[in-house]
Formats: C-alpha cells, structure tokens, sequence
C-alpha cells in the first residue's frame, strides 16, 4: 500500500526492508516464556508463519492461547523470548526500544476494542496523530481523504465524545490507515460493537485490504468478525493449530468448537 510518494523517514539503516521480497509479516521460531525455573510459564512454544502483503488474516483460539501475546510480539510490543521477526522485510528483534518506537510510529497501524482516541483532540487532529509522532509532514488532505472512505468526511472537527462507538472505531481505523503501514494490527477491533456496527467497522478493514492493498492481522474471538478475513489462523497452547481459508461464520465456529474441546494440540505449518 503505497500511495504517497517519496522515502519513508528511517531512525538507521535497520529499518531497511530486508527479508523475503512479498510477505508483510515473518515469524521464525518464535517463543515467549514468563517467569524462571519451576515457573515457567510458555505462552508462545515455536511458532512460525509467513502473511503475504494485501491479505487479510485472523487468529483465533481459546482463552489462554496465546493470542495477545502473538500479536504483541509480532507487533514490536513485547519482545519474544527466542525466535525472529519481521516486519515488511525488517527483522525487529535485536532493535532498541527508540527503533522500535520509529517503526511502530511509522510503519504499523493499530485497531484496539477501547479505539483510544484523545478526547481533547478533534477527529482530523486524531487521524493526524501518527503522522505527528512519526514526524512526517501532517497531511491534511490525505487525513481528509481517509475520514472520507471511512464516512466520516462531515466529521472531521467534532470530538470524540460527540460521535457513537461505532464512529469513533472508524476513526481509529483512518487513523491506523493514516501513514500507510506495512501492517495493520487490530486487536479485537469489535468487541465493544453491536453486531450491525461491527459488520461497518470489519468491511472498512477488508475494504482497506481490497481497495488499497493493506495488510490486516486481526486477533478476535468472534467467528462473525473472522469470516470477514482471506485465512484464519487458530492457536492452541502457544502454537498455530492450522488454518481456514475463507470461512463462514459457522464453519469457523465448528473448528473452534473442536479445538477448544481437544485436550492436545499439534502444531502444523501454518505459513
């Protein structure tokens, strides 16, 4: 996705693209443990995966799974215990904290459930953050043009408090669109949606991934909101457990169903 001209601003030469040429997201035996000894506690136990760019792709898995902290490390949040990610050909996992501020800043896009909009800024000024905290120059058109897609173009200098839930996740969405990112991470990006809201907020993400050729990763416990993704991924005890392309809801449901009843899990190749 890549509608602006010019460089991306870099902190060094390791935010340089480096790894295979089409995937968005690498992750190369990686493991998160908590605690020592006796302790220990795996919440990642080796997982590997390759997401191409321009796809959609959903992970699910029981409580416990080992979602948020997959998605935490994949995302620069937390830093994995062994193991190597990528992100749109950058390897992350030596960086420091101030490179990976950078990258996060501007290169990733992020959909939370509490949308996490500042309440003393107006929409527009919200859409804008990223590119302000990234330092690039704040696009107001581009800003316009994002609320726009997102129907929200009347909207632009109200606040936060003023519009629905639903409205305010679409803005978060404009806002995680805004720098064109590498990837866009959400994490249960519906769950404080009724379902007809929900329905608007996931087509604004498979329409960003269709139209504009984003990257989504979206961890969710709702089969509804998964079935909107290319491929759902479904962890079990810190490993991916296999895979559904292009699901129904129902469908989705059932291998959950399934896998949260199953008392063992064998890691498959989910890239």
């Amino acid at each position: 996705m890549r509608l602006r001209g010019g460089r991306r601003r870099k902190a060094d030469d390791r935010l340089e693209p480096q790894g295979t040429p089409g995937l968005a997201v690498e992750l190369r035996g990686v493991r998160r443990e908590y605690g020592r000894g006796s302790r220990t506690v795996q919440a990642l136990a080796g997982i590997d995966l390759a997401l191409p760019r321009g796809t959609f792709t959903a992970v699910m898995g029981p409580s416990g799974s080992g979602k948020s902290t997959f998605l935490q490390c994949a995302a620069g949040l937390d830093r994995p215990t062994a193991g190597s990610v990528r992100l749109g050909g950058t390897e992350i996992t030596g960086m420091r904290e101030n490179q990976l501020t950078e990258l996060r800043r501007s290169r990733l896009g992020f959909v939370f459930q509490a949308f996490n909009l500042l309440p003393s800024l107006t929409v527009e000024q919200n859409v804008l953050l990223p590119m302000r905290l990234a330092g690039q120059r704040q696009d107001r058109r581009r800003a316009a043009a994002m609320l726009a897609r997102v129907g929200l173009a009347d909207k632009a200098g109200r606040r936060p408090g003023e519009l629905s839930g639903g409205q305010q996740q679409r803005v978060a969405v404009a806002r995680a669109l805004i720098t064109d990112p590498d990837v866009v991470f959400a994490d249960e990006p519906t769950g404080a949606l009724d379902t007809g809201t929900a329905a608007e907020v996931l087509g604004l993400l498979r329409q960003a991934v269709d139209a504009l050729g984003a990257t989504v990763v979206m961890v969710t416990h709702d089969p509804a909101a998964a079935a909107w993704a290319d491929r759902v991924l479904f962890l079990a005890d810190g490993v991916f457990a296999g895979g559904l392309d292009r699901g129904t809801a129902e469908q989705i449901a059932a291998r959950m169903a399934a896998l949260t009843s199953r008392t063992g899990t064998v890691a498959v190749a989910a890239a």
